[in-house]
């Protein structure tokens, strides 16, 4: 994906939540959205949104805590208008059933951009098969290994000690490095509260 070079915690202060793209130190008192609850700039206070604004702040968030591109975003919700059902739903269930998204699920990464990177720098494998996509969509039943050469590496045995650690979803199942799907996403156990059917209408202007 594109190099994102702004400092993360902006992005956070800007959507005026935490998003969680720090790892640990957002559950510190050193998160700056606790410390600085503004918005970065000069000008410190939220002015009143249009609508328009208020349906672009909903899509910048869920894009932002996914870490996607703008044509990325758009290409799930392409994809989702086209299946019959709730759109906003299916949206979310294919940005859970991202390989990345999972790899942080199951607590194997401290955020998903650390994910995004082992992924990328091939330490897993989906099924027996080495893949280093984080955007690889799986499905019920699929497993998730980590390679057994990468379980040495100091950052990956950090990771393994503290697997077990954190909420995680039910429709995962975790432990030595293997991560199990054990049913499609479920939506309603989501921590963030994300309005979708406002950026189903943005995408519908």
């Amino acid at each position: 994906m594109g190099r994102h070079i702004e400092a993360k915690c902006r992005l956070c202060r800007r959507e005026g939540e935490k998003l969680f793209l720090k790892g640990d130190k957002c559950y510190t008192e050193k998160c700056p959205v606790e410390r600085r609850p503004y918005p970065p700039g000069m000008h410190r206070t939220w002015s009143k949104a249009s609508q328009y604004g208020i349906h672009l702040r909903e899509k910048q968030k869920v894009k932002r805590m996914y870490g996607l591109r703008e044509e990325q975003f758009r290409r799930y919700v392409e994809r989702a208008k086209r299946i019959k059902g709730v759109t906003g739903d299916y949206i979310l269930e294919l940005l859970e059933r991202r390989l990345d998204n999972i790899v942080f699920r199951a607590g194997l990464a401290a955020s998903r951009d650390q994910a995004r990177q082992l992924v990328s720098h091939g330490h897993f494998m989906v099924n027996d098969r080495s893949v280093n996509v984080p955007s690889f969509l799986l499905r019920a039943g699929d497993t998730v290994k980590l390679k057994a050469q990468s379980m040495a590496k100091t950052g990956l045995k950090n990771a393994l000690a503290g697997e077990g650690k954190g909420k995680r979803p039910a429709w995962i199942d975790s432990g030595n490095g293997v991560v199990r799907l054990l049913d499609k996403p479920n939506v309603q156990e989501i921590e963030h509260k994300i309005q979708m059917h406002l950026i189903v209408e943005f995408y519908s202007r």
